[in-house]
């Protein structure tokens, strides 16, 4: 099959109808991948899960590492967007929004998604091209709500820019710590510590 440029392998949409089809795939990989994990992935086997042929997949991503990526930065949309969500609740408080976040990310259902995130990372951090994209956007695509809603609540810009950092590469520490040990109740607490200190001005 000849792969148009604007269904490309690893480009992040394409126009029209090939876009929205690319994104409707993902979609349905990012739901199959948390029911289901994906230690036993296959596209053969995602494709009949979902409702295409494996060829399709291979049109649409060309390669099983390539659709994992977007597999990974689905997710974290979708993680980027609870926590837009949350922070419209005009009830809850900066710690809260946090809290709430936590929960939702340590949901065992999410357990696939995030073993499959640190996977990934790491294929990309050993040099391996098709997962390299997975590191373009890795902190910033994060940092930039994070900084805006700092400086929003009064942050000098290059403070909030630092808190941010600080307050992602905890919660990502603290996921891979519960996926390694599955103490959820150490883990729970120790995130409890981190925004007792992180929000101790609130």
């Amino acid at each position: 099959m000849v792969h148009t440029d604007s269904a490309r392998p690893g480009s992040e949409t394409g126009p029209g109808a090939d876009g929205d089809r690319r994104s409707q795939l993902v979609n349905a990989a990012v739901d199959y991948v948390a029911a289901h994990g994906f230690a036993d992935l296959s596209l053969r086997g995602l494709g009949a899960a979902i409702g295409v042929s494996h060829r399709m997949l291979i049109h649409y991503f060309g390669s099983k590492e390539q659709l994992l990526v977007e597999i990974v930065r689905a997710s974290e949309r979708r993680q980027r967007d609870l926590l837009s969500r949350l922070r419209l609740e005009p009830a809850l408080s900066p710690s809260d929004t946090a809290r709430l976040l936590w929960r939702g990310l340590t949901d065992p259902r999410l357990a696939g998604q995030e073993r499959l995130f640190f996977e990934i990372c790491g294929h990309a951090l050993r040099g391996r091209p098709e997962a390299a994209p997975i590191l373009e956007g890795l902190v910033d695509d994060w940092l930039d709500p994070l900084v805006a809603a700092e400086v929003a609540a009064g942050a000098d810009p290059a403070v909030a820019r630092n808190r941010a950092r600080l307050g992602l590469a905890t919660v990502r520490g603290l996921l891979l710590d519960l996926l390694a040990t599955d103490d959820r109740a150490g883990v729970d607490a120790a995130m409890e510590e981190f925004l007792r200190l992180y929000y101790r001005s609130e």
